[in-house]
């Protein structure tokens, strides 16, 4: 027999060899994924599994590791310490625009209350310094503690922001995982006579109008709105940097309908909404495009490279003008009329936004306005 022939016939052995491996791989991978199935349907069954869209988390009266993490006053926290008292671990990312439109709540909240309401800590994450800055500008009391990169967050399987749990006064879960501003803010007031049970009432899901709940006494004092400009308002003046140079005003465009659009460069629905915004820029002159955006020039300017951006795009440096148009989230969106009246209800939301501008342009029809810039 020729060395090729033997050469065949081993290549021929090794190819049924790996097929027959494979063959059983896939068997075992099949068995896996039907005891894995056989299992959620028990546990769906016995009412332990969570509900659809609801955050997992840890079980309520589960006994978490403790954790110690740096302040941002440059000292070190650990759970463990608040031993004895009911504590909210809020879990925030300085990037996430509805936890930054939860800070005028949070600041609401007292650092160590006397009225039996759990203690607030914030867990956050990012630059120190970026955190200890708009901390301040809201004059947030409570704790503020940094995680490197989500460790403790891993840990406590919470998977975004903001999110959080209430811990009793033995370190256990009295809670399940709440998401959502609303849920936090409704365990915030609640008091160390309240029952597991009773906190396990608290809301899921988060929206744009937060609930001040008797018994959260400093919350009232909080008159910051929250729930964006009511139709028939004039819209806020403001002139501010464009981010290619230069300054822009909203009393440049008087005479012109404005689709006037808040974002943010570490913002992914605002990332997903920019080319939508541009296509809608190039097609029509019934309705000027204008963002208002925060953050780091450079990231900005990337952004507007990235995306080929030729709608002005102006900077406020933090919340300024966020904070006079009633909400702290991104993408938000408004339609300003050719008096500079706010003409629509806010839009939250990408496809809010583009249903707004939608709107307008029917409403419009395709009349020429462009602003002298």
């Amino acid at each position: 027999m020729s060395a090729v022939v033997i050469a065949l016939v081993l290549i021929a052995v090794m190819v049924a060899l790996a097929c027959y491996m494979g063959y059983q791989l896939l068997l075992q991978h099949g068995r896996l994924l039907l005891r894995l199935e056989a299992l959620e349907h028990r546990l769906e069954a016995s009412g332990i599994a969570p509900a659809p869209g609801e955050p997992q988390g840890l079980p309520v009266g589960s006994m978490p590791l403790d954790f110690e993490l740096p302040d941002l006053l440059d000292g070190r926290i650990t759970l463990s310490q608040w031993r004895g008292q009911h504590v909210l671990l809020i879990f925030f990312d300085p990037r996430c625009g509805f936890c930054r439109q939860m800070l005028p709540d949070l600041a609401a909240l007292p650092a160590n209350p006397t009225d039996g309401a759990p203690v607030p800590l914030v867990l956050t994450t990012g630059d120190a310094e970026e955190n200890r800055t708009l901390m301040a500008e809201y004059n947030v009391r409570c704790r503020v503690l940094l995680q490197e990169s989500r460790e403790v967050a891993s840990v406590y399987q919470v998977s975004g922001t903001p999110m959080g749990y209430l811990v009793d006064e033995e370190g256990r879960t009295a809670s399940r995982l709440v998401m959502g501003a609303q849920a936090l803010l409704h365990l915030a007031s609640a008091t160390s006579s309240a029952t597991p049970g009773q906190e396990e009432a608290a809301p899921t899901t988060s929206g744009r109008r937060y609930t001040v709940h008797s018994g959260t006494r400093s919350l009232v004092g909080s008159h910051i709105n929250r729930d964006g400009l009511p139709v028939g308002t004039p819209a806020p003046a403001f002139r501010l940097p464009r981010v290619n140079g230069g300054e822009l005003s909203l009393q440049d465009y008087r005479g012109c309908r404005v689709l006037l659009v808040f974002s943010d460069p570490a913002c992914g629905p605002c990332m997903e909404l920019a080319p939508a915004l541009e296509r809608l820029h190039r097609r029509t002159q019934s309705l000027q495009v204008l963002m208002i955006s925060r953050g780091d020039l450079a990231a900005n300017q990337a952004k507007v490279f990235q995306y080929g951006l030729t709608f002005p795009v102006v900077l406020q440096p933090h919340w300024e003008i966020s904070r006079e148009y009633g909400m702290f989230a991104t993408p938000i969106g408004y339609l300003v009329d050719e008096r500079g009246i706010i003409a629509a209800d806010v839009a939250v939301g990408t496809e809010a936004i583009l249903t707004l501008a939608s709107a307008a342009q029917t409403r419009a029809g395709e009349r020429e306005g462009t602003p002298t810039q």
